[in-house]
């Protein structure tokens, strides 16, 4: 099923790492070493130092958890977002900034959004609401919490900042699960913070769609689309792996116990039959690959102690906690309490 917007994408998909520079900036403001991070991450000082340099965007997710840790701040992402300087988007925030109408120019976010995060793909709808879907390509969904945050954080302030006015969404909202540091994103979008959605999605009323760009310059606009072409033009082909595209679709359905394959398929655009051919032409199978996930999600619920583990249960599509139990000691050896037990000791 192709996605709106997008062009051509790298097998390995890039960002021009205005997310991880900014968080080193931040490791640096704070006194905490940066080599060993950088390292864990896949990434080198080289690499952050050089701001025409791409990065892998699993290398910026991975970075941006690790700082979060090391600076022990839930909302990274979001504070990066809120505090950092638009400008530094480069190119895609000028020709957004030199539209004519906010729905202008989010219809070039749409198209151009790819030059700034080859992970993330933008869909934009505007038949009864101005309403933005960032869909994960190449990349698993479920690694990421502070990435997307600082994105959808960003797209509100570009919104507020290019009209001038200060926008308040109807909705926004993100498919992984957060307890901490609701109150702070609710004051910042001005509405109630949806957590567990089945899409990342931020949405205005239609009608601020209509609403003048205040920096808006047909002229230069039209000289900053010419260089946009050339640069997507420049991207590489293919649009992720099968596995990726597959474990994003099952985390959005995880908790409503809709995880059959007949389904993914559908979501995937592909038939039940179609699915299967490809997963054994690549050696996998959607049992293997649902049994991975639910184990690599498991082990990641399980460090956030405000988690139960009957909602860990839940959350990973099991109807019963002894299920859930039973499932996870037969793939690691140990059951959820005994893994969480040994996390807290270790601290």
């Amino acid at each position: 099923m192709p996605v709106p917007g997008l062009k051509r994408l790298s097998v390995i998909p890039s960002t021009a790492g205005a997310i991880t520079r900014r968080a080193c900036a931040a490791l640096g403001e704070a006194g905490i070493e940066l080599a060993p991070l950088l390292a864990r991450a896949g990434l080198t000082r080289q690499q952050v130092d050089d701001d025409h340099a791409r990065i892998s965007v699993r290398s910026q997710i991975k970075l941006i958890e690790l700082a979060a840790d090391a600076m022990q701040d839930e909302l990274l992402g979001f504070h990066l977002a809120r505090d950092f300087e638009l400008r530094e988007m480069g190119l895609l925030y000028y020709v957004l900034a030199s539209s004519e109408k906010l729905g202008d120019s989010l219809h070039r976010a749409v198209r151009y959004s790819t030059i700034a995060n080859e992970g993330i793909v933008l869909r934009f709808r505007d038949e009864t609401d101005a309403a933005m879907t960032f869909t994960y390509v190449g990349v698993d969904r479920h690694s990421d919490r502070h990435q997307i945050e600082f994105w959808l954080t960003s797209l509100a302030r570009i919104c507020r900042q290019l009209t001038g006015r200060h926008l308040i969404p109807t909705h926004a909202k993100f498919v992984h699960d957060r307890e901490k540091g609701t109150v702070e994103l609710n004051t910042f979008f001005g509405c109630d913070v949806a957590f567990g959605a089945d899409v990342d999605e931020v949405v205005f009323h239609r009608d601020v769609n209509d609403l003048n760009v205040v920096s808006g310059d047909p002229y230069l606009n039209e000289l900053l689309i010419k260089y946009c072409e050339d640069a997507i033009s420049d991207r590489q082909g293919g649009r992720g792996t099968l596995r990726s595209d597959l474990e994003n679709e099952i985390v959005q359905l995880l908790p409503h116990g809709k995880t059959q394959m007949g389904e993914i398929a559908r979501r995937l655009g592909m038939s039940k039959r179609t699915l299967a051919r490809r997963l054994s032409s690549e050696g996998l199978t959607f049992a293997g690959i649902l049994a991975d996930l639910r184990v690599d999600l498991a082990k990641r619920h399980l460090t956030d102690e405000d988690l139960a583990i009957s909602q860990i249960a839940w959350l990973l599509g099991y109807q019963e906690v002894s299920a859930f139990t039973h499932a996870f000691k037969r793939r690691t050896g140990k059951t959820p309490k005994e893994v969480r037990s040994e996390r807290a000791i270790s601290y």
